[in-house]
C-alpha cells in the first residue's frame, strides 16, 4: 500500500530540513546513511534525495559555468564554430556552414545550429558560444545520476555524477566550446535510453529515444553511431543467460530503433542534399562529398591529423581522468567479482567503454577528447563501490597527498614568480601570450589556488582526504573561470589584436585578410573581406592586392607576418602584435612591392592546420 502523501506545508518543511542535510551530505559523504534498495520510498526520503540531486546540480553549474561571458572564443576549434554560427545568423543560411566565403565541410552543422540558436535567445556571443557545452555537461551529469538511481539507488546515482564531475578532462572540456562535449551529451542520452530498455525491462519508448539521440550524435560529429555498440554486450549477456530484458515477437519494435536512428540523420541530410542539388555548382558537390565521405570514413581510415601511438589513451584514462580514475584501484577486483556473478549493470557500460577505447585506438590519428563519451559510463560503473572506497584509508591518504602536492606546487610557483623567479615552463607560457603587466595577476592566482589546496588539506586532514582534494579542485576551476579567462582572453582570442586593428585603420576604412585564422575574422569590428581560407596564401595575397588597388586610400590588408615574403615594405607596414603564437602585420597599398609574389608564402600549406 502506498504511503499517504503529507500536506504541502509539511513537505515544504521537509524540503528545508533536507536541504541542510543535503549540504552536510555533500561535504561529509556520510557512510552511515541508508541505502535505498526498495522501490517504495517515503515522501521524506523522496524529498531528501531530490534535494541532494538539485544541490549537486547547483554545484555543477557553479563549477562548469564560472567564467561564461568573460572571454571570447579561443583557438583552435572554438572560433571556427562560433564564426560559422555567426554567419548563419547574419545570412540566414543554416543548412551550409561557412568559414568566411568558403563552405565549411569538416563537421556537420548541429553545434553551429545550437550556438546560433542560443545567440538568438541571449543575444550575446560571449555567452552563447559556451552554452552548448555547458548544457551538454549538465545533461550528461543528470543522465549519469538517473542511470545510477534507476539501476541501483539514488545514493549510487549521486556518487556516479560526483565522480564524473570530479574528472579533470570532463570539466576542462565542458568549459570549452568544442564539439566533443555536445557529442558526449548525445551519446550519453542514447546510452541512457538503451540501458533502460536493456536492463530494466521492456521500455520501447526509451529504446527508440536512445536510437534517435544516437542519430543526432551522428549529425553532430559522425561518431554518434558508437552508442549503438551497446548492442554488442547486450547480445552477449542475452545469449549467455544474464539478467537482461528479453522480448518475443518484437521484430518491428526493434526495427523501430533503426528507423528512429535514420530519421534523426534525415532531419539534416535530406534537406542538405536537396538544397545542394538545387543550388548546383562544384562548390556544393565538393561539400557533399567531403561531409559524407572525406571527413568520416576516409578520415578514420587514413587519419591524416594528430598521429599518436596505439597506447595513447592509457595515460588519458588514468591521468586526465583524475581523481575519478583513483577509483580503478579499488573497483577492478570488485568489478571482476560482480561480473563473475553476471551483473549486467556492470557488463554493459564497461564492455561498451572498452569497445570505444578500441575503436579510437586503432586509427593512427587520435586526440584526447575523443574518448570523452566513455567517462559517464565509467563513472556509472565505479559508483556502486565509491561509498565503500571513500572510507578506505588508502584512498583517503592518496587524495590528501594529492591535495597537498598540488597546493605546494601552485603556491610555490606563484610565490617564486612574484619574487621574480617564475618556473621556466610558466614563464615561457606567459611570454608566448605577451601579457605585459597583467602577468603579476596570474602569479597571484597561482598562489591563491595553491593556498586553497593547502588550507583544504589542513582543514580536512587525512581522515577526509577526498574532501580536501575535491575542495581544491573546485577552487581551481572557479579561479580558472573567473580569474584566468579574463586575464588570458586578449592574447588567446585575438581580441586584443583585432581591437588594435580597428583603432589604427579608423571607423571608415575597409579591411581585407590574408592567411587569416577564424578568430581574426570573428573578432573584427567590421565586415571584413577574405580571399579564401583553404586557398594557398600567395593566391590570397595576389587577390587581396588587386582588391586593395581599387581603393588604395581606404583599404587595408591584415596578414600573417610569414605570408608576406619580400613583397611588403616593412618600413611602411604596421606590426599589430603577437597572438595565438603568431605575428601579424597591417599595411596599405603604398607598402606593396609591385609585381611581387611572396616566396615565403609559397612554402606555407594550402590548408592551414586546424589545431593551433
Amino acid at each position: 500500500m502506498q504511503p499517504k502523501a503529507p500536506p504541502r506545508a509539511e513537505l515544504s518543511l521537509c524540503a528545508v530540513c533536507a536541504s541542510r542535510k543535503a549540504l552536510i551530505a555533500w561535504l561529509r559523504f556520510p557512510h552511515d546513511q541508508y541505502r535505498m534498495t526498495s522501490s517504495v520510498y517515503t515522501a521524506t526520503q523522496i524529498a531528501t534525495e531530490r534535494c541532494h540531486f538539485w544541490l549537486f546540480m547547483l554545484f555543477a553549474l557553479l563549477f562548469l559555468g564560472a567564467g561564461i561571458g568573460l572571454r571570447d572564443p579561443w583557438p583552435s576549434d572554438e572560433p571556427r564554430y562560433a564564426l560559422a554560427a555567426q554567419q548563419m545568423v547574419a545570412s540566414g543560411d543554416w543548412l551550409f556552414p561557412h568559414r568566411g566565403t568558403e563552405l565549411y565541410a569538416d563537421k556537420p552543422p548541429v553545434l553551429m545550429w545550437v550556438e546560433a540558436a542560443t545567440f538568438e535567445v541571449v543575444r550575446n556571443w560571449r555567452v552563447a558560444f559556451l552554452l552548448p557545452s555547458l548544457l551538454a555537461g549538465l545533461m550528461s551529469l543528470a543522465l549519469t545520476y538517473d542511470l545510477g538511481r534507476r539501476l541501483w539507488n539514488p545514493r549510487v546515482g549521486l556518487f556516479a555524477a560526483c565522480a564524473l564531475l570530479s574528472a579533470f578532462q570532463f570539466v576542462y572540456q565542458v568549459k570549452r566550446a568544442q564539439i566533443d562535449p555536445l557529442v558526449m551529451g548525445w551519446i550519453t542520452l542514447a546510452n541512457w535510453g538503451l540501458l533502460l530498455h536493456f536492463l530494466r525491462g521492456s521500455n520501447w519508448r526509451a529504446y527508440w529515444f536512445g536510437c534517435f539521440a544516437a542519430g543526432v550524435g551522428v549529425i553532430t560529429k559522425g561518431v554518434g553511431f558508437l552508442a549503438l555498440l551497446m548492442f554488442v554486450p547486450y547480445a552477449f549477456a542475452r545469449f549467455r543467460g544474464w539478467d537482461v530484458t528479453r522480448t518475443s515477437r518484437a521484430t518491428l519494435h526493434w526495427l523501430g530503433g533503426a528507423l528512429a536512428f535514420l530519421a534523426a540523420i534525415a532531419l539534416w541530410l535530406l534537406p542538405m542534399l536537396i538544397a545542394a542539388n538545387a543550388r548546383g555548382g562544384t562548390e556544393y558537390s565538393v561539400y557533399v562529398h567531403d561531409i559524407l565521405f572525406h571527413q568520416t570514413a576516409q578520415r578514420y581510415a587514413e587519419s591524416w591529423d594528430h598521429a599518436q601511438p596505439f597506447w595513447y589513451y592509457i595515460p588519458i584514462v588514468t591521468l586526465a581522468w583524475l581523481p575519478m580514475s583513483l577509483g580503478y584501484i579499488g573497483a577492478v577486483p570488485l568489478w571482476m567479482r560482480d561480473l563473475k556473478a553476471r551483473d549486467a549493470r556492470l557488463l554493459l557500460p564497461l564492455a561498451w567503454s572498452a569497445l570505444l577505447f578500441l575503436f579510437f585506438s586503432l586509427p593512427h590519428g587520435k586526440r584526447d577528447m575523443y574518448l570523452m563519451p566513455a567517462m559517464p559510463m565509467i563513472a556509472l560503473a565505479l559508483a556502486p563501490y565509491l561509498q565503500e572506497m571513500i572510507a578506505a584509508r588508502w584512498l583517503r591518504v592518496t587524495a590528501f597527498a594529492m591535495a597537498l602536492f598540488f597546493g605546494v606546487v601552485f603556491a610555490t610557483s606563484g610565490l617564486l614568480a612574484l619574487g621574480g623567479h617564475p618556473p621556466h615552463a610558466i614563464e615561457r607560457l606567459v611570454e608566448q601570450r605577451d601579457m605585459g603587466d597583467l602577468k603579476s595577476m596570474l602569479w597571484y592566482m597561482l598562489a591563491a589556488i595553491g593556498a586553497a589546496f593547502v588550507v583544504a588539506a589542513a582543514w580536512f586532514r587525512t581522515q577526509r582526504g577526498v574532501h580536501a582534494l575535491l575542495v581544491g579542485i573546485g577552487a581551481l576551476w572557479i579561479a580558472w573561470g573567473l580569474w584566468a579567462c579574463p586575464l588570458l582572453n586578449d592574447s588567446s582570442s585575438a581580441a586584443g589584436v583585432m581591437r588594435k586593428v580597428g583603432i589604427i585603420i579608423g571607423p571608415d576604412a575597409e579591411l581585407g585578410m590574408v592567411a587569416w585564422k577564424e578568430q581574426n575574422l570573428l573578432m573584427a569590428d567590421r565586415p571584413a573581406r577574405d580571399f579564401g581560407f583553404s586557398r594557398p596564401p600567395p593566391q590570397q595575397f595576389a587577390d587581396a592586392v588587386r582588391w586593395q588597388s581599387q581603393a588604395p586610400q581606404k583599404r587595408w590588408i591584415f596578414i600573417l607576418d610569414t605570408a608576406t615574403g619580400n613583397c611588403v615594405d616593412r618600413s611602411r607596414a604596421t606590426p599589430i602584435g603577437h597572438a595565438n603564437r603568431r605575428d601579424w602585420l597591417l599595411f596599405r597599398a603604398d607598402a606593396v612591392v609591385p609585381g611581387c609574389v611572396p616566396a615565403t608564402a609559397q612554402s606555407l600549406p594550402a590548408t592551414i592546420p586546424a589545431r593551433d
